[in-house]
């Protein structure tokens, strides 16, 4: 098994050569490198071969650790598409563990609703706010506004989350 703290480390390295090669190796260990979770989604902003490869790491990867939860939150927030794209989809596998990310996806919701925000990652809060199930309460009505959305593909996914939420 490789050294999964060392390929994080490698993230970081001032070479882009060594970026990409650590971003391919925790590609390649599969769901082994969930603790690189965090790292990964930060490598999203990286050159297109170093994204590329974070992506497809990304892709393999289950739930995060919990002590993760805090980090994805703020990057669900960013500014960059697919770092928060990527830290909402973790947040969405968290399920319930990511209760804490509510107000945040629910803002990004919103901001997709306003057309301040990428349409993908607002989609992906509203399906993200459904797997965190009824805990994500809270966020009901923005998912109520994006339920009557133009948009096909967020009002359904809203519906789903609403009726993952229930009562």
């Amino acid at each position: 098994m490789p050294d999964i703290q060392a390929l994080v480390a490698s993230l970081s390295s001032a070479d882009a050569a060594a970026r990409a090669e650590a971003a391919e190796s925790l590609c390649r260990a599969g769901v082994d490198a969930v603790s690189a979770a965090v790292p990964l989604v930060q490598a999203c902003r990286d050159d297109e071969q170093v994204r590329e490869w974070a992506v497809a790491a990304l892709e393999e990867l289950g739930p995060p650790p919990p002590a993760a939860i805090g980090d994805l939150v703020r990057l669900a927030g960013d500014d960059h598409a697919l770092v928060a794209y990527w830290a909402t989809t973790l947040l969405g596998r968290s399920g319930e563990a990511a209760a804490a990310a509510t107000a945040t996806l629910a803002a990004s919701l919103e901001a997709g609703l306003n057309g301040s925000h990428d349409p993908a990652v607002s989609e992906r809060a509203a399906w993200a706010l459904g797997k965190i199930g009824p805990a994500a309460a809270a966020a009901k009505p923005a998912l109520e506004r994006a339920a009557a959305a133009s948009d096909p593909r967020l009002a359904r996914l809203a519906r789903e989350a609403i009726a993952a939420i229930g009562g």
